[in-house]
């Protein structure tokens, strides 16, 4: 029986990928990538993508593997992780998964409801309302008959406010209800979910710095680059911080710290909602010492036999 997979969750900026590669160092293992704009080529600065040293480290999987303009979502990834995970399996290496986007590393685990397959004519009328009326319009009608799916999906994430509408167009039934019955209760795989927790005040200032370091190495004239190219309207310039960037360029509101408390500002807010989903994981939080500093194997306890927990919010330790 295989072991269980490894995941890495957290908050924006909490350390998740130095951890994860440690571990994958300590234990020779591969890193199968869980965020859902470093899969973009191009977008480098403001995604966080793991350093040139820490891929020397440990070998990175699902970074960079489509185009600005391609479209990417959790069914499609999971397909990807999932032929990434038996090959790192096939050479007999340790799996690890690692990032921030939780829908993806959900779906992984548990699977994802069994709602209508994607159409392609309904997906290029959607294109067609958005660019004569707007992607307002779009999440308007969205809004319309299914206010829940609608409350969490940006109206500029064009992908999924299309996808929603999709479902409800082909089904009559809104995907929040799709996905309310499916609940996500289905086990794919046998998992350890850790994590690294820092308070609140701390995760704020590792936030700002590491925004103050993007825009240190250029993230302006990346931005800038990726507009002369086309991709504008590309869906990672929506992400939580290329669009403070975005919009600032395009503005010519380029004044350092305005810019700077903007994209710190997004990313916090960001943060919030991923550790408000955390709250009811499984994870093993990791003071950011004892992740640095203890022997892997101890720190994982991996050669205990016992059963990986599961869904148990209570097995949280300590509140985020």
């Amino acid at each position: 029986m295989a072991s269980p997979l490894l995941v890495f969750v957290g908050p924006t900026a909490s350390g998740k990928t130095a951890l994860a590669v440690r571990v994958a160092e300590a234990l020779g293992g591969e890193i199968v990538s869980a965020d859902s704009v470093q899969v973009y080529r191009h977008f480098e600065i403001g995604t966080g993508k793991p350093s040139a040293a820490e891929r020397a480290r440990a070998e990175h999987h699902l970074i960079d593997v489509v185009e600005p303009d391609e479209s990417m979502d959790a069914a499609r990834w999971v397909e990807l992780a999932d032929a990434a995970l038996q090959a790192i399996r096939a050479r007999e290496r340790v799996p690890i998964v690692c990032g921030g986007t939780f829908l993806w590393v959900r779906a992984l685990l548990h699977g994802l409801a069994e709602a209508p397959a994607a159409n392609a004519k309904i997906r290029e009328r959607h294109r067609q309302t958005a660019e004569r009326e707007g992607r307002a319009a779009l999440h308007a009608a969205l809004r319309e008959v299914d206010p829940e799916s609608a409350a969490r999906l940006n109206e500029n994430d064009f992908v999924r406010v299309s996808r929603a509408l999709e479902v409800f167009e082909q089904s009559g039934v809104p995907l929040s209800r799709w996905h309310a019955e499916h609940a996500f209760r289905t086990e794919r795989h046998a998992y350890r979910l850790f994590g690294v927790l820092h308070a609140p005040d701390a995760l704020d200032m590792r936030i700002r710095e590491r925004a103050r370091a993007m825009l240190d190495l250029g993230w302006v004239d990346e931005v800038k680059s990726l507009m002369q190219r086309g991709h504008a309207s590309a869906r990672a310039m929506q992400s939580v911080g290329y669009k403070q960037v975005f919009e600032a360029v395009n503005a010519g509101a380029l004044e350092r710290e305005p810019l700077l408390d903007a994209v710190t500002r997004a990313t916090r807010v960001f943060a919030r909602r991923q550790r408000t989903w955390l709250r009811t994981q499984p994870v093993t939080w990791l003071d950011p010492e004892r992740a640095l500093a203890e022997d892997v194997r101890s720190l994982l306890s991996l050669d205990a036999q016992s059963e990986p927990k599961r869904s148990d919010a209570s097995s949280s330790s300590r509140k985020l």
